[in-house]
């Protein structure tokens, strides 16, 4: 019998992985695998984790000591950081984990920054040095003048004014620099006299500049009476067809949509007698959003602004085209609340929803917001409409937010806000097919 036990341990033992046998000592610095301290973290906090990750062969020195038996979230944070890996929390029980992402961080580290800032300036002197210093910082480091210094001021192609139910659109295509271009559609009113003026710089919506959603939001705008325009993505739309599709993913395509939005606003102010220079806003969802509140940075001529979607301390812009260049270092740090706080003392709209990174827009970013226009007494020029039901889009109730908005500090013509009338035009149509 006894013969038997010793050869039934012996074939256990035999199944045994080597490395679990070995005694976790100071001596091999107490090494587990990462499969093993993160499946122990799945039982311990009764939770599951997903990878879009590779993990394989990976180990992990003083495993168990990085582990907080009181914290799952510090345990992340202390094996994670190891690989440059980051989580993120998708329920109670589920979380995700991922390659670290410099534009993206937790909401409480949105909070901390923030908090921060706040230490900063406590007053509007103190601010507003603080303010002056960024818009400095922020240019260097978007390399925003040299391109300026480099257009070509070339004459731009247009085409022919199509009319539609009280609002017309044409087609521009500007040479910015040699051989680059800028491509847009301009709605403008049909009603004569002067008008407002809004930038309206695209986002990542599948369709770009072309879909319908922002086909009726421009021209509804432009039905109200505003003149509105906007331009292909760097490496979208018809600019693809010149800089090809990657150039997108690149940190020009940062500094380039900011220049593009400038080179519209110049070129309506100088060649439109119909604008009143006293009312020019700008408005964009997503990283249409990022950029309204970079050309607000870049330009005091705007007088209105309205990013939607798009706010948070916690997340920079997850493409280059918002984050290439390094505009968040300004001065020490910043994020994207302080860049939209230099528009005070200025109406601004903040639109966000409860299924993105806007959700904490009520109690983090917009109490913020309003402490730097309360150095101005004026909250009541910052404004916040949170959808908490509803996810990232610009779907109707967001336009609806934008267009009670313009309405209200351009005084719009709120009778002709009715989507219905607007004409939606294949992507064909709004392209300028100037480089053919």
């Amino acid at each position: 019998m006894d013969k038997i036990k010793s050869i039934i341990i012996s074939l256990a033992i035999a199944v045994i992985p080597v490395s679990s046998l070995r005694a976790q000592t100071f001596e091999s610095k107490y090494t587990k695998s990462f499969s093993t301290v993160m499946n122990g973290l799945e039982k311990r906090f009764n939770v599951k984790f997903r990878y879009s990750v590779d993990t394989v062969g990976l180990k992990l020195t003083y495993a168990d000591f990085r582990v907080r038996a009181y914290s799952l979230d510090e345990s992340l944070r202390n094996i994670l950081s190891l690989f440059d890996f980051n989580y993120w929390k998708q329920t109670d029980k589920l979380y995700k984990i991922k390659p670290y992402e410099y534009p993206r961080r937790h909401v409480e580290e949105g909070e901390k920054m923030l908090a921060y800032l706040n230490t900063l300036y406590s007053n509007k002197d103190q601010w507003e040095m603080r303010r002056d210093s960024l818009r400095k910082s922020v240019r260097n480091l978007l390399g925003i003048d040299q391109l300026m210094d480099s257009l070509v001021h070339k004459k731009p192609v247009l085409s022919k004014i199509r009319k539609y139910d009280g609002y017309t659109v044409q087609n521009i295509c500007i040479e910015t620099l040699p051989g680059l271009h800028l491509f847009g559609s301009i709605y403008s009113p049909s009603t004569k006299g002067k008008h407002a003026l809004i930038i309206c710089p695209d986002g990542h919506f599948n369709g770009g500049r072309y879909r319908e959603d922002e086909q009726l939001r421009l021209a509804t705008l432009a039905r109200m009476g505003a003149v509105c325009s906007d331009f292909d993505l760097y490496g979208w739309g018809e600019s693809e067809k010149e800089v090809g599709l990657e150039a997108h993913q690149t940190s020009r395509a940062h500094v380039v949509q900011a220049m593009d939005g400038l080179v519209i606003l110049d070129y309506l102010l100088h060649n439109r007698k119909d604008i009143d220079r006293n009312r020019i806003g700008v408005n964009g969802g997503s990283g249409g959003g990022t950029h309204t509140i970079l050309l607000t940075v870049l330009d005091n001529r705007f007088t209105a602004s309205a990013p939607t979607v798009n706010l948070a301390s916690h997340f920079d812009g997850g493409c280059p085209c918002e984050s290439g260049k390094p505009v968040q270092l300004a001065c020490g740090g910043t994020c994207n609340p302080e860049l939209a706080a230099m528009f005070a003392p200025r109406p601004m709209l903040i639109v966000s929803d409860g299924g993105d990174w806007t959700s904490s827009v009520p109690t983090v970013e917009f109490p913020y917001l309003e402490r730097i226009y309360g150095f101005y007494n004026a909250k009541d020029k910052v404004r916040n409409v949170h959808l908490p039901s509803e996810h990232h889009d610009f779907g109707p109730n967001k336009r609806n937010a934008v267009y009670d908005f313009f309405i209200d500090v351009f005084k719009l013509d709120r009778k002709k806000l009715d989507e219905s009338k607007v004409t939606v035009v294949s992507p064909e149509i709004l392209k300028s097919n100037c480089l053919k």
